[in-house]
């Protein structure tokens, strides 16, 4: 039924923010359990319309570079398994720049087109406003290649890559409670290059996307949900439930994501 309600009104549904596992480590990071299997993760995202979903592997730990690319080969081993539903996203490290650089230029090799989810507070890859992260963010920016960014940190943070980059495709993840949506829609409003994926904590208070949209315009966010640490359908809903016309839905739902993954 959800699967035919998106094809009736034209609505493909790619999910910007996933985070998949092959290994029991990758497995443990929803506060009620995680799906028991690879199989279960790919086939409830599904059950619900979505047509494809893009995100990076977790590993709990603080990384090294070794880690990083540990984590990415994993993501590829993924997209190997599911080649027509998951599209990888990558980490990277602002502690190992010319390396980072190095594993960017290997995974465009391999057709991957997304950084991140970054989640330094979890595998310590460094903060975003590093001399390390600037040279990342520089050769991103030259390969036109997204970056998502876990939140958790003041805006003031992003500042410096998103005023040196301006052409940096920059994806803030989690709109967050009403303060800080609002510090981040007005931070969007006045930066072109900066989106953001609806993942996680934020699309559950009614109008917030409606409001945000009417600020920061339609192109501007991508449908994400953080699975399997939350609920892929009351975040999809969530979309379709806002007063948004069918093509800003169509925006938000996969249109931007397309776009910026150009």
């Amino acid at each position: 039924m959800k699967r035919e309600f998106l094809a009736g009104h034209g609505f493909e549904v790619i999910d910007a923010h996933i985070h998949p596992f092959l290994e029991n480590e990758g497995a443990n990071i929803a506060a009620y359990g995680s799906p028991a299997s690879p199989d279960e993760f790919v086939s409830e995202l599904k059950s619900l319309g979505i047509a494809k979903a893009c995100g990076s592997v977790i590993l709990r730990r603080d990384c090294r570079m070794e880690d990083v690319r540990e984590a990415n080969r994993i993501a590829l081993r993924f997209r190997d398994r599911y080649p027509d539903f998951y599209l990888p996203g990558i980490h990277v490290h602002g502690g190992f720049p010319e390396e980072s650089c190095a594993e960017i230029e290997t995974m465009v090799q391999q057709g991957v087109r997304w950084i991140g989810e970054l989640v330094p507070y979890i595998m310590n890859t460094g903060d975003y406003n590093t001399p390390g992260m600037m040279q990342i963010f520089d050769l991103a920016q030259q390969r036109g290649i997204p970056v998502n960014l876990h939140d958790g940190w003041p805006v003031e943070m992003i500042d410096p890559a998103v005023k040196k980059f301006p052409g940096l495709k920059l994806v803030l993840a989690h709109p967050g409670e009403p303060g800080k949506a609002r510090e981040r829609f007005d931070y969007m409003a006045r930066h072109d290059n900066v989106h953001m994926d609806l993942s996680g904590t934020g699309l559950f208070r009614w109008n917030m996307l409606k409001y945000g949209v009417e600020l920061c315009g339609a192109d501007r966010f991508l449908f994400g949900s953080d699975f399997p640490i939350c609920n892929p359908g009351m975040n999809l809903y969530g979309v379709l439930s806002e007063n948004l016309t069918d093509a800003e839905c169509r925006l938000v739902l996969s249109g931007n994501f397309k776009r910026l993954t150009e």
